[in-house]
């Protein structure tokens, strides 16, 4: 579960993460701007995610859903529209939480459903420049990691679907307990701690071998459910 080798896409992503704590730190850069890039970053990652099922559905055409009680299969965009629709609500409810305790919408300008289409005008100059640099580090981990090395040729597009979000769970959990600690004054103080966990999490946990894991185990209760299935009816 543990990746102790650092490869060239996590060195990418230690120093973008770091950019955002040294402005808080010593540019004076507001804590509350730089944890809504935070959040953002779900989007990011949901964007280069749907990316990648693209490359892969154009490669592979269909693949396996699988679901309780069997499994059949199914085009690729099948998988990108409920990825779409599922991660989509999935970020418009963090979104809003965040918004709401965060204080950055504390004058009520804009609600629930117009927060996100409006975030660049929420955003300073700072958090686009920063929001920026996470593009670019999601881009080329995305070019390094998946496309050149033809990763996409060998992943399957139930794995990729579902890979975001244990990474996001713990982060965006982080993200929302960490703009609560902002109405105290804490956010210089928060923001370091929540670098060193995100970094931490991002660079020596493989959830990606935790998902294989996890998959080969459901596929391994499937199999033993079968056989049992197929052994009753051989019985009669």
């Amino acid at each position: 579960m543990f990746e102790r080798r650092l490869r060239r896409s996590d060195i990418f992503l230690i120093v973008i993460n770091l950019i955002p704590l040294i402005g808080v730190w010593f540019k004076g850069w507001d804590p509350r701007q730089m944890f809504l890039v935070y959040c953002l970053e779900t989007v990011i990652i949901g964007g280069f995610n749907i990316i990648k099922m693209v490359i892969v559905t154009f490669d592979k055409k269909k693949d396996r859903w699988e679901y309780e009680g069997g499994a059949r299969i199914v085009s690729g965009w099948f998988f990108i529209l409920f990825f779409i629709f599922h991660y989509g609500l999935f970020v418009f409810v963090q979104t809003s939480i965040f918004a709401g305790v965060s204080g950055l919408n504390s004058a009520g300008s804009f609600g629930p459903l117009t927060f996100l289409p409006n975030i660049l005008k929420v955003l300073n100059t700072d958090a686009k420049t920063v929001l920026l640099y996470f593009v670019i580090m999601y881009g080329l981990r995305m070019l390094f990691d998946f496309i050149l090395n033809k990763k996409y040729q060998e992943t399957s597009l139930g794995l990729l679907m579902f890979q975001p979000y244990l990474r996001i769970f713990i982060q965006q959990f982080v993200v929302i307990l960490g703009s609560m600690f902002l109405q105290f004054g804490a956010g210089k103080i928060f923001m370091l701690i929540f670098v060193v966990v995100k970094i931490y999490f991002e660079i020596f946990v493989n959830f990606d071998k935790y998902l294989e894991k996890a998959a080969e185990m459901q596929k391994q209760k499937d199999r033993t459910a079968q056989e049992k299935i197929d052994k009753t009816l051989n019985q009669y």
